[in-house]
């Protein structure tokens, strides 16, 4: 390690209790006060390097010569800085670094030390030293960190903005060209990279790992500081990504509440635990404003995280709606864990905040749902939907996104029935391919409030469609106590319809294999080499005992419906003749079934009495 040497002296100063003291054996002619520190130094060496004190002695100096007392309470970097003034000023060897150059330049520059009053005096010294600072990374972070001591100083010297413009280029350059610290380093001030005058370091820096490597220097920036060095970053063309990134891992460290869900073992996400809850909203207010307002730079999880943070501190309302906003544009990407968010209402009515995920889904909303669209088109089979795939995807992630939302909070007792159906309605019919996830929110919420009328549990049930119930919801709907009478009946009739439709495609096949029949009496398959052939028998068998199966299934519905019709004699609107009229069991030779399959389907005003109920 390199020292610049300005004298033989080793030490040439002693403290005693408040005060320094020259040891040069000759008595001491200047005082120079500091706050409560006192210095007894001779007044040549002090005058000679700087314009300041060469005034002020002249000033304070008596006709008879006797000891001249000088203050400087408001030198920047106060007596500590001073100390080593004196020093330079007798001679004396001094190390500087990167924590020391800020203070000495502006101190120097208040004292006037130019070269007017000596070759090499400190202004022209320190600002050598700080354009070696400037090159190297780690202490450009040190430097930066220490300008707030002196913040009016170091701003009229340009040394502030010089620092944020060095740092800001050295992010957005490749880091491989530099010699510049690795990622995850932690720099403390007790482990100092001590900087020569003449720039010669002794310290091998690894390579760099990541895109990430400045993330936790540039979070021991204060805010002020840290926000102007995130806005010369965005301007020099940063990713988005990455700035958004490096605000979130800001927050990380000064917000406890970001962390609670996570275990952060590193200690680079140790978080500050002495600010104040005023602080930690201030600091959440900005930086959220500072987060880059587009779809998809930060995830919907670190959002809803912020928003939670916001509510918890009593953030403005400001904030939080634009964190709601942000959260809708992109909810399609939200996890279901992360929506549920505590109420953090003054009089908390229900256990999570369900008014906060109606704004946030009304917003989603009015971004995504077209202008104008009309309810389901037709009768959809399972899996499929009539409107284009890439169109509906993130509307239909939603929709699955709210019916598990609505079957989680479902279970609060609390949770009003127009609360439920407000979330409910806003995601469009055409949305769910099926609605099964809805069944099982209204289930739950069915079983939690035993209490409602039958006219709210009809209410409640119109939400779903029975027509897209899977196979296994409609059978456990069909036993589902907790249900209306009516839907019981409209989730059967559909069933029973869907039989048909099968039974039908059954039918259809057999006739179409009799009607292409070779004369032969060999049934020929299209296969690959044209050489596989069917037995008509074994065919005609296989169809028999399918349709044997579809009939059973048949009987077993219409067994049901008149166990049902026994128990709610009173039960005007109950359909007759509701099922399969008895299929006249009778095979032609080619293995073509005739059957009468005529039904009855309950309708209101020519429509299914489910749209109309």
């Amino acid at each position: 390690m390199a020292f610049m040497t300005l004298g033989s002296k080793p030490e040439a100063f002693r403290r005693e209790g408040q005060t320094w003291v020259c040891t040069t054996g000759l008595p001491s002619d200047l005082t120079i006060e500091i706050g409560e520190i006192s210095f007894f130094l001779h007044k040549f060496p002090m005058l000679s390097r700087s314009g300041l004190l060469k005034k002020l002695i002249a000033e304070s100096s008596n006709e008879d010569g006797s000891n001249c007392v000088v203050q400087l309470h408001d030198i920047p970097g106060g007596a500590k800085t001073f100390k080593l003034i004196s020093r330079f000023c007798y001679g004396v060897k001094i190390e500087v670094t990167a924590l020391d150059v800020v203070g000495l330049r502006c101190a120097a520059e208040y004292l006037q030390m130019t070269e007017n009053y000596g070759d090499g005096n400190l202004i022209a010294q320190t600002e050598a030293f700080l354009n070696e600072v400037f090159s190297n990374w780690s202490d450009s972070i040190k430097a930066l960190e220490t300008c707030e001591q002196v913040q009016t100083f170091a701003e009229d010297l340009h040394i502030v903005s010089r620092c944020i413009d060095s740092l800001a280029m050295k992010v957005c350059s490749d880091p491989n060209l530099f010699n510049w610290p690795v990622a995850g380093q932690n720099h403390t001030h007790d482990q100092v990279d001590h900087v020569s005058w003449n720039g010669i370091s002794s310290e091998n820096k690894p390579p760099f790992q990541g895109d990430d490597w400045w993330y936790y220097d540039v979070s021991l920036l204060s805010l002020p500081l840290y926000k102007r060095l995130i806005l010369s970053i965005e301007s020099k063309g940063m990713k988005s990504e990455s700035v958004a990134a490096s605000l979130i891992f800001y927050l990380r460290r000064f917000l406890p509440l970001m962390n609670r869900q996570s275990s952060f073992n590193d200690r680079q996400h140790a978080t500050i635990p002495t600010t104040s809850e005023a602080d930690q909203r201030a600091l959440l207010e900005e930086i959220v404003e500072l987060i880059p307002n587009k779809r998809g730079v930060t995830s919907s999880k670190h959002l809803l995280r912020l928003l939670r943070t916001a509510m918890i501190l009593h953030a403005s309302p400001s904030c939080r709606e634009n964190l709601e906003k942000r959260v809708g544009s992109q909810l399609d990407q939200a996890s279901l864990v992360d929506l549920l968010i505590p109420n953090m209402g003054y009089s908390i009515e229900t256990l999570y905040d369900i008014d906060c995920i109606q704004r946030i889904l009304d917003h989603f909303m009015s971004i995504y749902q077209p202008a104008s669209v009309s309810t389901s088109p037709c009768i959809i089979e399972e899996g499929a939907l009539i409107f284009g795939a890439n169109t509906l995807t993130p509307m239909t992630m939603v929709a699955n996104l709210v019916d598990g939302y609505l079957a989680e909070v479902s279970s609060d007792t609390n949770l009003s029935l127009t609360k439920f159906q407000a979330l409910a309605v806003a995601i469009p019919d055409y949305a769910r391919p099926l609605d099964d996830d809805i069944y099982h929110a209204i289930d739950v919420y069915l079983k939690a409030h035993p209490w409602l009328t039958d006219s709210e549990r009809e209410q409640l049930c119109r939400l779903m469609n029975c027509q897209k119930l899977s196979l296994e919801a409609s059978t456990h709907a069909a036993q589902n106590e907790r249900l209306p009478l009516r839907v019981i009946v409209q989730v059967l009739f559909f069933e029973q319809l869907r039989l048909r439709t099968s039974i039908s495609g059954w039918f259809f096949v057999s006739d179409n294999i009799g009607s292409s029949q070779n004369p032969g009496g060999n049934l020929a398959l299209p296969h690959n080499d044209g050489t596989h052939q069917l037995d008509p028998a074994e065919g005609t068998e296989n169809m028999r005992e399918r349709l044997s199966d579809l009939e059973k299934e048949c009987s077993t519905i219409r067994n049901e419906l008149q166990k049902l019709k026994k128990t709610k004699k009173g039960w005007s609107i109950f359909p007759r003749g509701f099922g399969f009229r008895k299929r006249s069991e009778c095979c032609n030779p080619k293995g073509s079934c005739s059957s009468d399959t005529k039904t009855e389907s309950p309708t209101m005003n020519g429509k299914p009495d489910h749209e109309s109920g």
